[in-house]
């Protein structure tokens, strides 16, 4: 049995748009009124993911998965909930606390070009992390690292005195994912890791990937709007909408037996040549916005099969025999 190795209960994100106090301030029925806005980007969501799993979040663009993602990894502090690295609670520790972490967890970024510092040759990117969490270590050792892993992603060690102008986007990816990997982490989140690459690329990238976790004993969090690559490479996956999950699943069965109505919805847009695939599902209705919520579920405002308690009671998930987790009040029902 696989060991959980990233935990999250209940985590709350939310963004304040408000801007400054002047802003906020309106005058209404005779009273000065101050108005604060946010946007509710994550709600209440809680999963596990075990120790050498491939575990991808996937949902529209502004579902709130990279925030996710961002939030799991300690770049922005949840509003509410909890993170557990291990049997190690790490939301609320100090950035000093959080160091050891740091080289346990580590995140691949979409844009490799805004995530690396163009002032930096690759070999000073690479070493930054290394000597940061290795202090005694020589400048030999450096080199001999720097060498090996840029090998290991496939470039040149002798382009280790260029800047990132000098590469390729594919190229800047390899560069991006050797970063993570100079301290040798146990858990990578890449987030939309091949979006911004030709795709003739991104197979060599996602092969690179794999590898390197067939050699390493990677678990990765894996986002992206890919659903194709998704059903190859996952172990299990988790549907989100409008901040909140939908749906949890082994990848096997979430593209078989989809329960979830967004769910269902979202694979039938997936595009197949030569092949059958069901009638695409055309919702109705307006995307809300994260800002202001719907009340009840969140989708019953695009669902065919929403009732009167959709709309005002919010649907727990729900276990079924095939092992699938689904937020919707007509599968609880059995309606669905």
């Amino acid at each position: 049995m696989n060991k959980e190795l990233l935990t999250i209960k209940n985590l709350v994100k939310h963004f304040d748009i408000s801007g400054g106090l002047l802003e906020q301030l309106s005058f209404s029925g005779g009273k000065i009124i101050r108005k604060q806005t946010s946007v509710k980007a994550v709600n209440n969501v809680s999963f596990t993911i075990n120790s050498g799993e491939i575990f991808s979040v996937v949902g529209e663009s502004g579902c709130g998965k990279s925030t996710l993602a961002r939030t799991a990894m300690g770049l922005y502090p949840p509003d509410n909930g909890e993170i557990y690295y291990k049997e190690d609670r790490i939301d609320n520790l100090s950035p000093r606390e959080m160091l050891p972490f740091r080289a346990k967890m580590q995140m691949i970024f979409q844009d490799p070009y805004a995530s690396l510092n163009p002032r930096m040759t690759v070999k000073q990117t690479l070493e930054e992390p290394y000597v940061f969490h290795n202090k005694s270590a020589s400048q030999k050792e450096v080199i001999d690292k720097v060498s090996e892993v840029m090998e290991q992603v496939g470039v040149n060690p002798k382009w280790a005195l260029r800047y990132p102008h000098e590469f390729s986007g594919g190229q800047r990816q390899r560069i991006s994912i050797a970063r993570a990997l100079m301290v040798n982490p146990e858990f990578i989140a890449a987030d939309e890791p091949i979006s911004a690459l030709d795709v003739s690329i991104q197979a060599q990238i996602l092969n690179l990937l794999m590898d390197a976790r067939s050699q390493r004993g990677l678990t990765y969090m894996f986002i992206t709007h890919d659903l194709s690559v998704v059903a190859h490479i996952s172990t299990r996956v988790a549907v989100m909408y409008l901040g909140t999950l939908c749906e949890l699943a082994k990848a096997g069965t979430l593209f078989n037996e989809p329960r979830h109505p967004y769910t269902k919805a979202l694979l039938s847009a997936i595009p197949k040549i030569g092949q059958a695939r069901p009638p695409h599902v055309k919702l109705k209705g307006e995307v809300p916005t994260p800002i202001n919520l719907p009340s009840g579920c969140v989708f019953h405002g695009r669902c065919l099969y929403a009732d009167k308690r959709c709309v005002n009671e919010i649907p727990g998930l729900t276990k079924l025999e095939s092992g699938t987790l689904a937020a919707c009040h007509g599968i609880e029902e059995g309606r669905l």
